[in-house]
């Protein structure tokens, strides 16, 4: 009998692992960085996040999108977006664990590490859920500037770890229930969980938030939750707009503003919100993104009216923070199925992983993960509430040039990845198509490469002290590699030439412009060498040292130096 669909040489599921206790880099950032209790909650993350069940999920979260309706059936506006119930378990599993807004609920020495180490294990499997986990998260210092009314209402429900996915009201702002019956809003008990979105770019504007047109006019009504506005305009990009509540930054008569939006009024009815449609994008398909018109919508004032962009950038500098953590989650992602392919795939008689061409690419990839995922973690410790000044100033260069480095580097690592696992790897049927997808979002989001290069140059021409605490941080590697001691010192070079072209009152910033990538790139691979030469095993210190700052690597994966171990490299894969 002829048999001509026997399946031989297919690798098997990866499921029923512990994506905690997998990942060495992650478990020891955690034992160094993170709170002594976490390894506990964390390894019951890793252990529900490498089910099957989760998995199938995360696929289905992504391929049953979400699908909006902006009438219910007797024609009443309500703007309500559906997501698959697999959605629903993914993100009601992030928020049960704490992956919101846990460091601001238990604060302390690694709160933001532990927090971090959540986060990443359920991005990790599905990304699309952690961009309200992660505004979420980084709404709470902005949410802190409000009125003493507005903040005691929401912050409770922001800090809850219930998800509760259907629109209702919180208490009023006189302590009311605010249950209501108007609009098709609940007259229940109040709801005790919310989420928290931001919406900022219009369509003449993008990154310019400046150049914003949306209208926030005073009503006169200045009470408990502080001055309320009514907002006319346009968002070109709000995502997850089945968020509770929105930050939005519009134009008040001091000038652009940041305004509090909940999507239900106090009194329970529907606060205008118009979806006018969901994006059709590239990746990122589990997570709604829409664009969304106010006409008569009720906001509140946070913080200084006309201070819009300082209120709101604790929010995006948080947020930047989540998108290198989110690509670190992609890149171990990536590296993880490509060692589990190689180790049960053979080919010409071997399996993969015995081959060295393919252990030299896997273990490259292996060491990018690992750099990218020290870098996330160190920067999260210095987001705690006992970073002092140092830290404080190394974190606000320092999330800048990860964001800018890591998250470049995302879509190649997946790319790279995909390669590993052949014609499997770009189908749909297994994960590293949605994540090579998925990848370059990171790099766009909350600044793409142009902003955030640009920012740091804004770093070294205001904030001197910030240059001065990253390289004393970067610093206490010095003289445990040449080629490290090498790449210091011309990135301490480049950025005093950068600092005197800024202080030409010529041409000087456009000269400086044309090389704030190369300053961003230098700095964070420094950066990342110097961690990993503290705090990596021998064998990935000196790799990465040799191939991203000697010069002995290549421009693709892979290109090791002679003596590299490889071995040690591929077992934290």
């Amino acid at each position: 009998m002829i048999r001509t669909h026997e399946v031989l040489n297919q690798v098997p599921p990866r499921d029923g692992v512990d994506e905690f206790a997998a990942h060495p880099a992650l478990v020891e950032g955690v034992a160094r960085w993170g709170s002594p209790a976490a390894s506990a909650r964390l390894g019951a993350i890793g252990r529900h996040v490498g089910t099957a069940a989760f998995q199938r999920d995360a696929e289905h979260a992504n391929t049953r999108t979400p699908v909006l309706r902006t009438h219910d059936r007797w024609g009443r506006r309500i703007d309500e977006v559906d997501y698959d119930e697999s959605y629903h378990r993914v993100i009601g599993a992030a928020v049960a664990a704490g992956a919101h807004t846990s460091a601001w609920a238990e604060p302390g020495a690694g709160a933001n590490v532990d927090r971090a180490a959540a986060f990443l294990l359920f991005a990790q499997v599905e990304p699309g859920h952690a961009c309200p986990i992660s505004m979420t998260h980084a709404a709470v210092p902005t949410l802190a500037l409000a009125a003493p009314g507005l903040r005691d209402d929401w912050m409770p429900r922001l800090l809850s770890r219930e998800y509760d996915p259907e629109l209702g009201a919180g208490a009023g702002p006189d302590g009311a229930d605010g249950g209501g019956d108007g609009d098709g809003a609940s007259a229940d008990a109040p709801k005790r969980s919310a989420l928290v979105g931001m919406a900022m770019t219009e369509k003449q504007g993008g990154s310019d938030v400046r150049a914003n047109t949306t209208v926030a006019e005073p009503t006169g009504d200045d009470g408990p939750w502080g001055r309320e506005v009514v907002l006319t305009g346009h968002k070109w990009f709000c995502s997850a707009p089945m968020s509770d509540a929105f930050l939005v930054l519009a134009q008040a008569p001091a000038g652009l503003s940041c305004v509090f939006v909940p999507r239900v009024r106090p009194d329970g009815t529907r606060n205008p919100f118009r979806i006018e449609r969901l994006k059709d994008k590239l990746g990122n398909r589990s997570n709604a993104s829409s664009e969304v018109e106010f006409h008569g919508t009720t906001g509140w004032l946070v913080g200084e009216e006309g201070r819009g962009v300082a209120t709101i950038v604790q929010m995006v500098t948080r947020t930047r923070l989540d998108c290198v953590l989110g690509s670190a989650a992609g890149m171990r992602q990536a590296v993880a199925e490509a060692a589990w392919h190689v180790r049960h795939r053979r080919a010409f008689g071997e399996l993969l992983v015995d081959q060295p061409a393919m252990r030299a690419v896997v273990a490259d990839l292996a060491l990018e993960s690992e750099a990218a995922t020290t870098t996330a973690l160190r920067l999260a410790r210095a987001y705690d509430d006992d970073a002092d000044a140092t830290e404080q100033a190394f974190r606000r260069l320092a999330t800048a040039v990860a964001k800018y480095h890591v998250c470049k580097r995302g879509a190649g690592h997946a790319a790279e990845a995909l390669e590993c696992l052949g014609g499997n790897g770009y189908t749909e049927a297994w994960p590293l198509a949605r994540r090579y997808r998925e990848q370059p979002l990171l790099a766009i989001w909350e600044g793409s490469g142009n902003v955030i290069a640009l920012d740091v140059l804004r770093v070294l021409g205001r904030e001197p002290d910030a240059f001065a605490a990253f390289f004393d941080v970067v610093g206490r590697a010095a003289a445990a590699d040449a080629s490290f001691d090498l790449a210091l010192a011309h990135a301490e070079s480049l950025a005093r030439e950068l600092a005197r072209d800024l202080a030409d009152p010529g041409a000087g910033a456009s000269v400086a412009a044309l090389r704030a990538r190369e300053l961003a790139e230098r700095l964070a691979l420094v950066l990342q060498g110097s961690l990993l030469l503290q705090h990596a095993p021998a064998a990935v210190a000196d790799a990465f040292c040799a191939t991203r700052l000697g010069g002995r690597g290549g421009q693709q994966y892979g290109v090791l130096p002679r003596g590299a171990d490889l071995g040690a490299l591929l077992e934290r894969a």
